[in-house]
């Protein structure tokens, strides 16, 4: 297994020193397996797109001009 060094600000660090029985490498193993899945099903999904990124970024434009519209901005 790879060693892996963080860097975290020092209010959350000060956070994590209350809490020394939680195995923080375990914690952040987990969160970095979760978000690496996620990023997987991700490419997985976009790879049988035909989508451009300029449709995405219309199609996003189009969202957020309804989400306005709906809440009166």
């Amino acid at each position: 297994m790879t060693n892996m060094t963080l860097a975290v600000p020092e209010d959350l660090k000060s956070m994590m020193d209350k809490h020394k029985e939680v195995k923080w490498s375990e914690v952040a193993r987990v969160a970095l397996w979760e978000h690496a899945r996620r990023l997987e099903l991700m490419d997985r999904l976009v790879a049988k797109s035909k989508l451009t990124e300029k449709d995405a970024i219309e199609i996003g434009r189009k969202i957020k001009e309804g989400v306005a519209k709906r809440h009166g901005w």
